[in-house]
């Protein structure tokens, strides 16, 4: 059984996917550390290039959507795979290099103390890079917005770089989690948090993404905008 289990989902990452692999495969132990790419039917071939890698490396996996259904699903699904193969730690991060592979160990390190462990932009020492005013201010205020919403002391909320023990995902409702954008890390977030389990925020450096087009939309950040008003009031409600 694995130690821990990456989730990596994909949509167009043709460009970025067998570099992140090659980068990842240098900073876990692939003799107890798997990769799992959930491609969600890309256009231009990143499920067959991901085929490929896994065909090569043994510590690689692929599964396969038929089309895209957003990151929250995405992930919903890895979870699944990665709790059923017996992982102790269950990662997500983005494939686009915005999030440092270097930076996985130290999410892994961390998991000994904590049940959540966020790669923080908001931590002291976490940061922003190549980033434009508008985007900046979009994120911050995405951050504040729910933190004041959902009364939570968590800096980066809507971060997609984490680390869940096995147990903490066991005790969330997976079932319950239909967010398709970036809603989905801040509901996991809280879910975790109002089980009483811990959470540790680990400082990173978000970058700009190396190749490809962004996957952010007006869509995705109106999903966040009624759905943490929803969140706090149905656990007010006793229903979360």
């Amino acid at each position: 059984m694995p130690r821990a289990v990456l989730c990596l989902p994909t949509y167009n990452e043709r460009e970025n996917l067998e570099q992140m692999i090659e980068a990842l495969g240098g900073v876990l132990d692939t003799t107890m550390d798997r990769v799992l790419v959930i491609d969600d039917g890309s256009p231009d071939g990143t499920g067959e290039i991901a085929d490929g890698l896994a065909s090569e490396l043994p510590w690689v996996s692929v599964l396969h959507r038929e089309t895209k259904q957003g990151i929250g699903p995405a992930y919903v699904a890895g979870f699944r795979w990665a709790l059923a193969d017996g992982a102790e730690l269950v990662l997500e991060m983005d494939c686009d290099f915005s999030h440092d592979p270097a930076d996985v160990p130290r999410l892994i390190a961390a998991a000994e103390d904590a049940d959540l462990v966020l790669g923080s932009r908001y931590a002291p020492g976490g940061g922003t890079a190549n980033w434009g005013l508008l985007r900046r201010i979009v994120s911050r205020g995405g951050c504040l917005y729910a933190q004041v919403l959902l009364g939570l002391g968590v800096r980066d909320l809507t971060g997609g770089f984490k680390c869940f023990r096995r147990e903490a995902l066991e005790t969330i409702d997976l079932d319950a989690l239909s967010a398709h954008g970036y809603a989905f890390q801040i509901e996991t977030t809280y879910r975790v948090k109002r089980a009483g389990l811990r959470v540790e925020e680990v400082p990173i450096t978000f970058v700009e993404r190396r190749a490809g087009a962004s996957k952010m939309t007006g869509s995705i950040v109106a999903e966040a905008m009624w759905r943490v008003p929803v969140l706090r009031l149905r656990a007010l409600a006793g229903k979360l």
